[in-house]
């Protein structure tokens, strides 16, 4: 049988069928992604293969080709990773400028890696309502920042849906019509209140931000693939700390970044790294305030991450 996994909740997956029915599945055998060591090697989205035995047990038995998937370095096995979720139309990244903080370094990250897998990314900044000028300005400049770069950005709050305070939620709803949409980000950011607003019966559970260091806490602990009513999937992943980039190499990653590579394509040198060289078009640009400093810090930080070989939180 042929399906799609919908749930994975480590050791067992759920994978809908295209008969209709949810079988419960194992994995059989070993998987392996192009040779990377994955924690997860079968990730919600992914289509399989699934296979029945005597005794009644499902297992997978072989993952079609995806055509892409988000992947970070594992938090705790720095040599491992850890796929997110595949074969995705887009990805929603839920930003908080504040309660919790989403550092740009962080959202840098998830777009380079989203810009690797070819995975179109919706920025969407929530929690507007709890913000005071200072703060609003702030979101407005890295909206325009995003914008500027090539990113569609919303900004809502998705306690107030009606969109009393920034846009309504349902400016996302024809985004997200007959696509399979990832919602991630930081956790405490507002991911479930998003889901049961489009998904009702989904019934998500909504964590307290902490007071003493106004981050979230984890209140997701699985991916799950639920069916949006008019069409379409959401897929609800664990809140994400930091956001490890993984297998990249130093020369791939301008191309990661739009404006950089935009720039690049000016420098003396073809294996230019703007960092020093003469006729760096890039640092040029960075000079005249065509590049955001936070944006070329952000890749300077991933240049190092080959360097270092280990994990870097997003701060």
């Amino acid at each position: 049988m042929r399906g799609i996994v919908i749930k994975n909740t480590g050791s067992w997956y759920s994978v809908k069928t295209d008969e209709g029915p949810v079988v419960e599945s194992k994995i059989k055998g070993n998987f392996r992604l192009k040779g990377i060591r994955s924690t997860n090697p079968v990730a919600v989205g992914d289509r399989v293969q699934i296979v029945t035995n005597a005794e009644g047990t499902a297992f997978i038995t072989e993952i079609e080709d995806r055509k892409n998937y988000i992947i970070r370095k594992s938090q705790n096995l720095s040599k491992q990773s850890h796929i997110l979720a595949a074969n995705v139309d887009q990805a929603f990244l839920i930003v908080t400028i504040n309660h919790p903080q989403t550092s740009t370094t962080f959202i840098d990250r998830f777009l380079a890696s989203a810009e690797a897998y070819r995975v179109p990314v919706v920025l969407v900044f929530n929690k507007t309502d709890l913000y005071d000028d200072d703060e609003l300005r702030y979101q407005k400049a890295l909206v325009n920042l995003y914008e500027t770069v090539g990113y569609e950005c919303h900004e809502i709050c998705a306690s107030t849906p009606d969109g009393q305070v920034g846009e309504s939620l349902d400016v996302l709803r024809p985004l997200m019509h007959d696509k399979i949409t990832l919602l991630a980000g930081n956790s405490g950011v507002g991911k479930s209140t998003l889901l049961n607003h489009f998904i009702p019966h989904a019934e998500a559970r909504v964590a307290e931000i902490s007071e003493a260091h106004d981050t979230g806490m984890h209140t997701t602990t699985f991916s799950e693939m639920m069916a949006l009513p008019d069409g379409g999937y959401l897929i609800d992943t664990p809140g994400i700390k930091g956001f490890g980039t993984f297998d990249m190499e130093p020369e791939e990653i301008t191309s990661y970044f739009k404006e950089i590579f935009h720039f690049s394509k000016d420098c003396r040198f073809n294996n230019c790294t703007h960092t020093h060289e003469p006729g760096c078009a890039v640092l040029k640009a960075l000079e005249d305030h065509y590049i955001a400093l936070s944006r070329y810090e952000s890749y300077l930080g991933m240049l190092k991450d080959k360097d270092e070989g280990k994990y870097r939180e997003g701060y």
